[in-house]
């Protein structure tokens, strides 16, 4: 019987240590922790590295801000490089999926087709995916949101959205034996929500797989096309600052997973830019903006899960003699934490004060931007190693604001709210529908309208030239035989859903590749 594997931390560690072992995963969410679970099952000795802290599920407290501390990177405060949009990801054992909705779509297959017919990838069409739906949705419990699971903001949306006519259903959902405490964004304390941190981690760990945390990979040691191993610091689990601690890895290969922002800050600092033109470029985010409404009857959007029903019939957007026309996103329910929810309200004293007051009756909805091929964002790592994200907002990327906007105005009216408004410093109020012009007139300026970036993509492209991308087909950064990229990082666009199943997909595809080469 093959050996369990351990859980190690800031305290275990030794300077000088070397770990011998056949694969280095650099990363714990979706990706890193799926490729680390694949890996030993195949017979592999793993070690699965993350900078962040091991949080079990019985550490987690409900309160918004304590957890923020603990499986958000950088307390929830990093934005883009003009302040406009909050970037989302975590900084823990199983990554973002410790925070994510648990939302779990398979990839749409006319993207798979898009990024084969488009940018040359191969080994990812729907029939290559497709044995891997069934298996995921089974570990990970996945079912669409049943009655039960539907807070008033979901029914209303539902129903409103129904009667518009926009087409929508249940959102698959990754959760077993859910208690509906409305925490899914703090991660859960009921371990009912099927992250990583519950699922594909202590079943790599019952195969064999090490897990490393408090301890960032810092230098890939490289020897021609080939990497040798990987020098890491141990991180201070209490100021999440490195320490005079390193410890060094001898391995057979190296797979980066560290995310839509990490993969390619980690490639950046070890000097990869000149090498790989790509590196860095074509980001997406999946920009949010939100809207806020107040009904007549208690909403308290903090209770159960945040989405239960989502409107796919705009997920692609429709041009017109090469104009665009409308869509381009997801619409959903929202759901914030009070003091969240406190912060994004709009205006201050008395208009905010106003508001405030009447927490429980305040729902609202909010939209998935399917990033604009031709209007994507890049990573920059400054002198001091800080991640600067820069997100332009395009012509078009504005346009698809305007129109999500509106049609979420349009779908809480139809939902019975007695008055909306917009997220944002000023206070935009409406007591009915405005013409959709006064909508398009908005200027859209960073920072204006406050919204997140919950799904990056991007930034070491998956393609078929040096040029363009950083990976191949098969994961490979190209040029090298065993340094691997295994997130959504390498996904040429969005995915225009959530794409945590995409990434493990992916994942699982990309596992295959990397035991070629051991």
């Amino acid at each position: 019987m093959k050996k369990t594997g351990i859980y190690r931390d800031f305290q275990t560690y030794h300077p000088g240590e070397v770990v011998k072992v056949d694969v280095v995963v650099i990363g714990s969410g979706c990706g890193g922790a799926t490729m680390a679970y694949e890996l030993s099952k195949k017979g592999m000795k793993v070690a699965l590295l993350e900078q962040g802290g091991n949080y079990h599920t019985g550490t987690f407290d409900n309160n918004e801000l304590n957890m923020a501390g603990k499986v958000s990177a950088e307390r929830n405060f990093h934005t883009t490089s003009d302040g406009g949009i909050n970037l989302v990801y975590g900084n823990n054992l199983g990554g973002a999926s410790v925070h994510y909705w648990a939302d779990s779509y398979r990839t749409p297959n006319d993207r798979l087709l898009l990024w084969n017919r488009k940018y040359g990838i191969d080994h990812h069409l729907p029939e290559d995916l497709d044995p891997y739906w069934n298996e995921l949705e089974t570990d990970l419990h996945v079912s669409p949101a049943t009655e039960e699971y539907f807070n008033p903001m979901n029914r209303l949306f539902r129903n409103a959205s129904q009667r518009l006519g926009w087409e929508g259903h249940a959102v698959p959902q990754a959760r077993k034996n859910c208690q509906k405490s409305g925490h899914c964004m703090q991660g859960c304390l009921f371990g009912a929500k099927q992250s990583q941190l519950i699922t594909h981690i202590p079943s790599a760990v019952r195969l064999g797989t090490d897990v490393y945390t408090d301890l960032r990979a810092e230098q890939l040691e490289i020897v021609g096309n080939k990497v040798k191993g990987l020098k890491a610091v141990v991180m201070d689990r209490r100021t999440l600052r490195p320490t005079q601690t390193k410890i060094e890895f001898q391995c057979k290969a190296v797979c980066v997973s560290a995310g839509g922002f990490g993969s390619s800050k980690f490639l950046l600092k070890n000097g990869l830019k000149k090498r790989y033109p790509a590196l860095g470029e074509f980001l997406a985010i999946n920009p949010s903006p939100m809207v806020h409404a107040l009904y007549e009857e208690p909403i308290v959007q903090w209770r159960n899960i945040p989405a239960a029903y989502g409107v796919e019939g705009f997920r692609l957007a429709k041009y017109q003699n090469g104009s665009y026309k409308e869509g381009g996103y997801m619409l959903m329910p929202n759901q914030l934490q009070p003091a969240t929810l406190a912060a994004l309200l709009p205006s201050f004293g008395n208009d905010h004060f106003v508001y405030m007051k009447q927490l429980e009756f305040l729902g609202g909805t909010i939209g998935w931007i399917d990033d604009v091929e031709g209007e994507l964002g890049s990573i920059d790592v400054d002198f001091f190693g800080k991640t600067k994200v820069n997100y332009p907002f395009g012509k078009t990327t504005k346009q698809i604001f305007s129109d999500l906007t509106y049609k979420q105005m349009k779908l809480n009216f139809e939902a019975g709210a007695k008055e909306v408004f917009l997220a944002g410093m000023k206070l935009r109020k409406f007591t009915k529908l405005p013409k959709k012009e006064e909508i398009d007139a908005l200027a859209w300026r960073p920072a204006e309208f406050p919204m997140a970036a919950p799904h990056p993509a991007g930034g070491c492209r998956m393609g078929k030239s040096i040029d363009h991308s950083v990976v191949n087909s098969k994961h490979q950064v190209h040029g090298f035989q065993n340094l691997f990229v295994a997130d959504s990082s390498v996904f040429p666009t969005g995915v225009s859903v959530d794409p945590s199943f995409t990434i493990m997909a992916f994942s699982k595809k990309a596992s295959e590749f990397v035991a070629e080469v051991i």
